[in-house]
């Protein structure tokens, strides 16, 4: 799998299209939300390529503080090992058998979302001569994998007098907990609770419990447990438009690009593809090299603004591939121009969940989606 590492300045400034990450905000961020959680540890997510931050960057900046490391996929665990990472990281996802033994190589800890991948596990760590670390996933209401909560007894039997594996923890996740009726949630957690009365009624030690992630670790400090799960709040923005500031934590990344072409355009000329645009008088028109190839969605067309001298200026006719028009009217801009597309220059700013809300989609995807070909800047 391709991780992006990262780039000399000087190199990824050859293209005008780039990507700058303060790895001082990362830090920051980290430390606001250990803060706010107190004796809680923090697993810090990377899953996606570090919500589109670079994996192997946000990794090396944030191993000294996270007390573990949550990713998706197995290749994710195998890149971070490779980097020399030591801290625990649990792989979340669901994975296939032929995988296990990766596992055990690498010392990644596994998800059990039901009795029959715990025993493929069993039997693989006992063919190895190893202990299989694990955290058993319990279905309190997402539908997507875990063990249902009503059923969940046999699997905490098994899973603790398997010979070759550790239940290092436990854990559930919430469906809705940037949803304004919060009772869902907790009806959730409470079916995590009643879940863990296992150990308890068995004179047992109950393992790491968690299941708060972004949204219930601002929301519900009921729900922080032993451990929390943050995942874009550590990258300075919010899960949801009203979520509250509880936490304060600044965004990390900010997306710019160049002006490379400048014109004037005539009244009634249609911009772009399908003709979705014109003025009915003169404007300058500015074309920016950027488009949905690299991650700035065709759904933002004629619906987003960028900054460029200190003003916002909205994006017209369709999104192309690779470019894009912004309409300037009859204000100054030249070739070269930077241009903000997300962002802050001179007080004026686009955010990331402004994005999000142009393009009828949520911030988790706008930083996921931006791509590769994007240069990543790392700043100290």
């Amino acid at each position: 799998m391709d991780f992006l590492a990262p780039v000399d300045p000087g190199e990824a400034r050859l293209r005008p299209t780039y990507a700058t990450v303060s790895l001082s905000r990362l830090r920051a961020n980290l430390a606001a939300v250990k803060a706010h959680v107190g004796a809680s540890k923090v697993m810090a997510v990377l899953k996606a390529n570090a919500y589109g931050h670079g994996l192997e960057a946000v990794a090396r900046c944030l191993a000294p503080q996270a007390d573990a490391f949550g990713v998706a996929l197995v290749e994710e665990g195998i890149a971070l090992r490779s980097l020399g990472v030591e801290n625990p990281i649990l792989v979340m996802g669901g994975i296939w058998t032929r995988q296990i033994p990766l596992f055990l190589e690498h010392r990644l800890t596994f998800t059990v979302p039901s009795l029959a991948r715990l025993a493929d596990i069993e039997q693989a760590a006992a063919a190895h001569g190893r202990k299989a670390r694990v955290h058993l996933k319990v279905d309190t209401g997402m539908e997507r994998i875990g063990i249902h909560h009503y059923s969940a007894t046999p699997l905490l039997e098994a899973a603790a007098r398997s010979p070759h594996v550790e239940v290092e923890g436990i854990y559930s996740h919430f469906a809705n907990a940037d949803a304004e009726d919060l009772a869902p949630t907790r009806l959730q957690l409470e079916r995590f609770h009643e879940v863990l009365g296992f150990y308890e009624r068995r004179s047992l030690k109950a393992p790491l419990r968690h299941i708060a992630n972004s949204a219930a670790l601002l929301r519900l400090p009921e729900t922080h447990l032993d451990l929390v799960r943050p995942g874009i709040l550590l990258y300075g923005v919010y899960p949801f438009q009203a979520a509250p500031r509880t936490v304060d934590v600044k965004p990390a990344l900010s997306w710019r690009s160049r002006v490379v072409y400048f014109k004037v355009v005539e009244p009634g000329n249609p911009v772009s593809y399908g003709s979705t645009w014109k003025s009915d008088h003169r404007v300058r028109l500015v074309t920016v090299p950027v488009g949905y190839g690299d991650g700035y969605f065709r759904a933002l067309s004629n619906r987003a603004c960028v900054v460029l001298r200190g003003q916002r200026h909205p994006q017209v006719g369709r999104v192309c591939m690779d470019q894009m028009m912004v309409n300037i009217e009859w204000n100054e801009g030249w070739n070269g121009d930077d241009v903000v597309l997300i962002g802050e220059q001179d007080g004026a700013r686009v955010t990331v969940e402004e994005l999000a809300q142009w393009a009828g989609t949520v911030p988790y995807e706008i930083l996921t989606a931006i791509s590769a070909r994007v240069p990543r800047i790392y700043e100290p």
